[in-house]
């Protein structure tokens, strides 16, 4: 099975301005969020990557760009539109301040399976519609490139969150629980049987191990297994 590395954007302008950017035109990454993409690039320069997938929006495109300048190789390039942020609609562009004391809120922290919004999305459309795309796509690099290959999927905070809770098989109204830091990777596999999330939210450390990583296998090692080899130490010890 493929890897699919899931990478949010790095902050913006209106991250730091506590605006809920949405869909705007024109949002992008400030001096802190270009920072943290170079850093998530020099995490992964080791890591050759099949397919570097964005949403549309600048913020993505500006992270995915940091991605590919230090690729040796020249990974498959593309933008979709099923990983874009949520329509937030008439919330768009507002301050979380000022949303925080809307009635709609507190469905948003609480139960967000049954939110709607306003001149907008559902955040059930927005992890039906993200979850398809990153499995369609995944399957796609894995049939392209092999089992072993690591692909990535530029998005946003929201839209990740709703995938890694269903690779998790938790029900959207638990993904509130996780989080996702700017220009943070996560790493999913979506085996044979079920995904496997292998890391969640990871702002630093070392990927190297990804490059020369062997196929997964599509059963779960009972036990917990070895893990993957320590490039500084070498193969990790066999053993529960």
């Amino acid at each position: 099975m493929a890897t699919v590395l899931l990478v949010r954007h790095g902050r913006t302008t209106a991250n730091a301005t506590g605006v809920l950017a949405g869909r705007t035109a024109g949002v992008a990454l400030d001096a802190v969020g270009r920072e943290q993409a170079a850093r998530t690039a020099g995490r992964l320069a080791a890591v050759p990557l099949a397919a570097v997938v964005s949403s549309p929006l600048e913020r993505c495109r500006q992270t995915a760009r940091a991605l590919l300048g230090r690729q040796a190789g020249e990974p498959e390039t593309r933008i979709e539109r099923a990983i874009t942020e949520c329509d937030y609609g008439d919330w768009q562009g507002r301050k979380l301040a000022d949303l925080a004391k809307e009635p709609l809120w507190r469905t948003v922290q609480a139960n967000p399976s049954a939110v709607v919004f306003p001149g907008g999305e559902s955040m059930q459309g927005m992890q039906s519609r993200a979850v398809a795309a990153v499995r369609r796509i995944d399957a796609e690099v894995e049939a392209a490139h092999g089992p072993g290959a690591v692909w990535v999927a530029v998005s946003h905070g929201d839209v990740i969150k709703s995938v890694l809770a269903d690779a998790l098989g938790m029900h959207l109204d638990l993904f509130q629980r996780i989080a996702v830091g700017p220009a943070s990777v996560s790493i999913v596999r979506y085996g044979e049987h079920r995904p496997e999330v292998v890391a969640s939210n990871t702002e630093s450390g070392d990927l190297t191990w990804l490059a020369a990583a062997p196929a997964p296998s599509a059963d779960a090692a009972v036990g917990g297994g070895a893990g993957h080899d320590d490039p500084a130490t070498g193969p990790a010890p066999a053993g529960a």
